[in-house]
């Protein structure tokens, strides 16, 4: 998850975060838009001069990432954390958000990261992008993934998965850890997302090589903190001095801002 925009986030532009610019037309076409340079008033000239070279403008595509992320995480911790449903079968509603918003929509914010020059951004949103839609395809019969651990009376081996998705949650536990230690010279905001991210991780694959319900709900509890504080961040890069008439606090942790 890239970090946010703040108003007080000073960051240089070779640091973490994202590229906010002023909102406008996807292109600079000089004076009036007109694309090209008529010369004065372009009067008397049957063929234009020489166009000026555009500029493209790219908007920022931290809070669209952010929240795509958010949503997903949300619904899934709500199930994980118990939230009155039945926890063998509510997963497969959140298939949907996790292959299309969790998944798609995150992964396309990850490419235009990398449009923005933010390699930040753009390795945490297109891997997240990537780790919800290999989650969502686990409960898509089409992938035959949960048919590889039928057992041999035709039953699913809720075991051996478990032990499996054991081995797959901590290797996001893993990653997530990169990013924690690789944002901390960015914001409160973007640190404290990957800190509770990185402890949902922790707990919900405990809750897996485990088979502990208690590891699982509280999973969904810190994910379900995780979730608000994604879209925190998400509305700080929407909120910025350009767009709104007030900002939202999130303290830089660079030392040179």
């Amino acid at each position: 998850m890239a970090e946010p925009i703040a108003a007080n986030n000073n960051l240089e532009k070779e640091e973490i975060g994202y590229n906010n610019q002023a909102p406008g037309a996807g292109y600079n076409q000089g004076a009036a838009g007109a694309g090209y340079n008529h010369g004065a008033a372009g009067a008397g000239q049957l063929a234009p001069s020489a166009a000026a070279p555009a500029q493209r403008v790219i908007a920022n595509p931290g809070p669209l990432g952010l929240s795509a992320f958010a949503l997903t995480t949300f619904v899934l911790s709500l199930i994980n954390a118990g939230a009155g449903l039945d926890p063998n079968g509510p997963s497969q509603v959140v298939v949907g958000l996790a292959i299309f918003y969790g998944g798609l929509v995150q992964l396309l914010a990850g490419m235009w990261e990398f449009a923005t020059g933010n390699t930040f951004g753009a390795t945490a949103f297109a891997s997240y992008g990537g780790f919800w839609m290999s989650f969502g395809a686990i409960f898509i019969p089409g992938f035959g993934i949960l048919e590889g651990y039928m057992g041999a009376d035709g039953k699913l081996d809720a075991g051996v998965l478990d032990q499996s998705l054991g081995i797959y949650l901590l290797g996001w536990t893993i990653f997530t850890a990169i990013l924690l230690i690789a944002s901390h010279r960015s914001n409160m905001g973007l640190v404290s997302l990957f800190f509770f991210l990185f402890i949902t991780f922790v707990l919900l694959s405990a809750g897996k090589f485990n088979a502990s319900t208690t590891c699982t709900r509280a999973g969904g509890v810190f994910g379900i903190i995780t979730a608000l504080i994604a879209w925190y961040n998400a509305l700080c890069g929407l909120l910025t001095r350009e767009s709104s008439y007030f900002v939202l606090p999130n303290p830089s942790l660079n030392r040179r801002a």
